[in-house]
């Protein structure tokens, strides 16, 4: 017989709420948040996510259950915040063949980032849908009040900075879905970084202080890029040559060029993407390598409006400005 909704909370999401102050074991209709650090302020963020358009339909139910969460976490470390817990709205499939093992590996998933990541489940809710799988984490973190790192204090002179590389996600995307003929010398990695995003929740909270403004890279980085030049009324120059490509990304654009727009523009990099003065450049080189992840240098912020990206000789590259992701 499956089993009931209460029968599936108790046996696959209680467990992740123990621990977890105010969620009172997932037996009341809300949970209560403590008080915020001493001095500090909640930060709190949403996001949905639907098979076929955010993963795909048979991705593995533990890599869906890691991917949804960071990608709030990578929200909360755009912010600077050092994340606490989250809750999770969870809508499967009437027909879904063997939702009991499925609910397993997907709550096993959440187990092992909960541990990675410090975080409890706090609550949520489970149902039943016509439709595909569809869910969706709101996570909540704190931060230094008055402190928060936000898309819109790029000032003109500031440098532009991203962690990591960029654009494999959307290279491991063509490789899955058979857009671009497999490399198993790289492919893995690209793969990997699609299904599997690295937030950098430890790093977001080391740019307090230092960064102007910041804002994950879900959307591509040239169309993130113009978010934050669009509430900082500014624009911002990205120097194609700086920006940083993983060893599988350079074999691929470099074998296909064309695909150096791909990894521009694709989404779900979920790199920080922030702005700093230039007297900022030793402390930012300092607070990444504390918590040991690469960042780069890749342009400025300049007076103006929109986002230009230029080649070695210094010309603007066709074809990107409108480049990015879109949820609609």
């Amino acid at each position: 017989m499956a089993l009931g909704e209460f029968e599936r909370i108790d046996r696959f999401f209680v467990p992740l709420a123990r621990g977890a102050e105010g969620a009172f074991g997932l037996t009341d209709d809300a949970a209560l948040l403590p008080d915020a650090p001493q001095g500090s302020a909640w930060v709190v963020t949403v996001d949905a996510l639907v098979s076929g358009v955010h993963f795909l339909p048979d991705d593995a139910p533990d890599l869906i259950a890691r991917k949804a969460l960071r990608v709030n976490l990578s929200d909360l470390a755009a912010m600077g915040a050092v994340p606490y817990g989250y809750t999770l709205a969870l809508a499967l499939p009437r027909d879904l063949p063997d939702p009991e093992g499925w609910l397993s590996r997907f709550a096993e998933g959440l187990r092992h980032d909960q541990d990675e990541f410090g975080v409890h489940l706090l609550g949520g809710d489970s149902v039943s849908t016509p439709g595909p799988v569809t869910l969706s984490v709101t996570a909540f973190g704190s931060v230094a009040r008055g402190r928060e790192i936000r898309r819109s204090g790029a000032r003109v002179g500031d440098d532009l900075w991203v962690s990591g590389t960029v654009g494999d996600s959307a290279l491991g995307l063509k490789v899955l879905t058979s857009v671009i003929d497999p490399d198993e010398s790289g492919d893995p990695q690209l793969i990997d970084r699609y299904r599997l995003p690295q937030p950098r929740i430890r790093l977001g909270p080391g740019l307090v202080g230092l960064a102007t403004a910041a804002l994950d890279v879900s959307d591509g980085l040239v169309q993130d890029s113009g978010h934050l030049a669009h509430r900082s009324g500014a624009a911002v120059r990205i120097e194609a040559g700086a920006v940083p490509l993983s060893p599988a990304a350079h074999r691929r654009v470099d074998s296909q060029p064309a695909l150096l727009h791909d990894a521009l523009t694709g989404g779900d990099d979920y790199e920080l993407l922030f702005t700093a003065p230039l007297s900022a450049r030793k402390g930012v080189v300092e607070a990444a390598a504390a918590v040991d992840v690469m960042v780069t240098r890749i342009g400025s912020v300049e007076a103006g409006q929109g986002v230009r990206v230029v080649g070695p000789d210094g010309q603007v590259l066709s074809g990107l400005k409108r480049g990015g992701w879109s949820h609609f």
